[in-house]
C-alpha cells in the first residue's frame, strides 16, 4: 500500500502567500474595479539591465551553434561562474575555492534541500519571525514533531523583538541547525559582527551548523555590517552560507543563486571535507545543474558593468524604501528596517492582530501588505512593507495610505 508523507499534513495552516492571494482575490471579486496596490510579497519589478540582458542573448545564441552548443553542464554550477562568485567574495576579504560554491536555481530551493545532508533527529533553531520556508521545509522534511498552534514541537523559537533590535541571542540550550538570515526577511534588520560573532562562537562550541541567509546582503550600505558571515573569524568551520540573483540582479524569474559549503565544515560525526562531499552527493544526485542560459546572465551580472548597473536597481529600491519609511513614520506608525534592507517591519496600531490589520489596510487604502504573524508567533502586532515596486505605484499606494488609512 502506498502511503502519503503524513509530515504534509503536520504543516499548521496553508503557506501564507496563498493566504494572501486567496484574501486580495475574495475583496476584489466583492470589489469590482478597485484597484489594488501591492506593498506585499518581494517580487521584483524593475527590467534586468542592458548587461545582463546581452549576457541572457549569448547563453541563447550559444545554443542556435553547433560550435558552441551545450547540453548537460557540471551539476555544481558553470566553472567560469564559480570562480566570479569566488571573486565576488574575495572583494569582502573572503577566500573561498571554486569547489565550495555550488551554484544552483535560487536560494530558496537550497535552503529547504539543504536539510537532506543532516540527520532528521536534528534540532533546528530559527529566528521568530523567519522567512517561512525555513520553518515549513523542515516540517515537510521530518525535522519537527505536531504544530502546537503557530509553533511546532523540537523546533527552538529564537524571538526577534524591539528589545533586542530584532536580533536573537544565542540557544540557551543545545541546537544542532542554525537559521539566520540578514538582511532580515522580514524585519529589515541587519546583523553586526558582534553579534554574528556570538553565534559563531556558539556553533564552534556545540559542534551546530549555521545556515546563514544572506540573499539581501547587495542591501547593505553601511559598509560596518558584514554582508557574508564568513567576515567572521571562524565561520567556515561552521556555516554554510545560501545567495541568490533574484534581488540583486531581478533574477526572480530567471533563477538562479548559489550555496557556500566550506570544507572545513565539521559536525559531531563528520570529519574535514565529508558535508561538503554530502552537499556535493546530493547534488549531483538530484540535481542536473541551472540553466545555462541563466548562468551566462549571471557571469554578466558579475561583471562591473553589470555589478554597476543593478547597484543602480538597488538604489532606485531604497529610495522606494525611504518613501515608505518617511511615510508611515509621519502616521505615527512604528517603523523598523528598510534603512540596509528592502524590507519595512511594521508595529500594528492599537494592539491589532497582523491578520485583522491586513484587512483594515485592504479594505480602507486597498493596499496589500504582508501579515507579520504569517512569520512566526513573535511576528503578531507587525506586518511587513516590500519597497519592490514601480516607482509610480509606491507613491500612490503611500498616498492612499496617508488618506485613506484611519488609524
Amino acid at each position: 500500500m502506498v502511503r502519503i508523507n503524513e509530515n504534509y499534513d503536520k504543516l499548521a495552516s496553508s503557506y501564507l502567500f496563498p493566504e494572501i492571494a486567496r484574501r486580495t482575490k475574495n475583496f476584489s471579486e466583492k470589489n469590482s474595479g478597485v484597484k489594488i496596490l501591492r506593498l506585499g510579497i518581494g517580487n521584483t519589478t524593475e527590467p534586468l539591465t542592458p548587461t545582463v540582458i546581452k549576457g541572457l542573448k549569448s547563453g541563447v545564441e550559444k545554443l542556435a551553434d553547433v560550435k558552441t552548443y551545450t547540453g548537460y553542464g557540471d551539476e555544481q554550477g558553470d566553472l567560469r561562474l564559480r570562480k566570479a562568485i569566488c571573486e565576488l567574495y574575495a572583494r569582502l576579504g573572503v577566500s573561498l575555492e571554486h569547489d565550495e560554491v555550488f551554484v544552483s536555481d535560487g536560494a530558496k530551493p537550497d535552503s529547504a534541500n539543504i536539510q537532506s545532508i543532516f540527520n532528521t533527529a536534528s534540532v533546528i533553531a530559527v529566528q521568530d519571525p523567519a522567512y517561512p520556508v525555513y520553518v515549513d521545509s523542515n516540517v515537510i522534511g521530518g525535522h519537527t514533531g505536531k504544530a502546537n498552534g503557530v509553533v511546532y514541537e523540537k523546533i527552538v523559537y529564537m524571538p526577534c523583538n524591539e528589545e533586542n533590535g530584532f536580533f536573537p541571542q544565542v540557544p540557551k540550550e543545545k541546537v544542532d541547525l542554525i537559521y539566520l538570515c540578514s538582511p532580515n526577511n522580514p524585519t529589515g534588520a541587519v546583523a553586526t559582527k558582534e553579534q554574528l560573532k556570538g553565534f559563531v562562537d556558539y556553533a564552534t562550541k556545540n559542534k551546530a551548523i549555521i545556515i546563514f541567509d544572506s540573499a539581501y546582503s547587495s542591501y547593505i550600505s553601511d559598509k560596518s555590517l558584514p554582508k557574508s558571515i564568513y567576515e567572521i573569524s571562524g565561520a567556515k568551520d561552521c556555516a554554510i552560507e545560501i545567495n541568490s540573483f533574484s534581488k540583486s540582479a531581478g533574477f526572480t524569474g530567471v533563477r538562479l543563486g548559489w550555496c557556500i559549503v566550506p570544507k572545513n565544515l565539521i559536525a559531531e560525526d563528520a570529519p574535514f571535507g565529508k558535508i561538503n562531499s554530502l552537499w556535493n552527493r546530493r547534488q549531483t544526485t538530484m540535481f542536473n545543474g541551472a540553466s545555462n542560459i541563466a548562468q551566462e546572465g549571471g557571469l554578466a551580472a558579475l561583471t562591473e558593468e553589470g555589478l554597476q548597473e543593478n547597484q543602480g536597481i538597488i538604489e532606485y529600491y531604497m529610495e522606494n524604501a525611504r518613501i515608505i519609511h518617511s511615510a508611515l513614520s509621519e502616521m505615527g506608525l512604528k517603523v523598523y528596517g528598510g534603512i540596509n534592507a528592502p524590507y519595512l517591519w511594521v508595529k500594528t496600531p492599537n494592539n491589532m492582530k497582523s491578520w485583522e490589520f491586513f484587512d483594515k489596510m485592504l479594505s480602507e487604502a486597498h493596499v496589500v501588505i504582508t501579515p507579520g504573524s504569517g512569520f512566526g508567533p513573535s511576528g503578531e502586532g507587525y506586518f511587513r512593507v516590500s519597497a519592490f515596486g514601480h516607482r509610480e505605484n509606491i507613491v500612490e499606494a503611500v498616498n492612499n495610505i496617508k488618506n485613506n488609512l484611519k488609524i
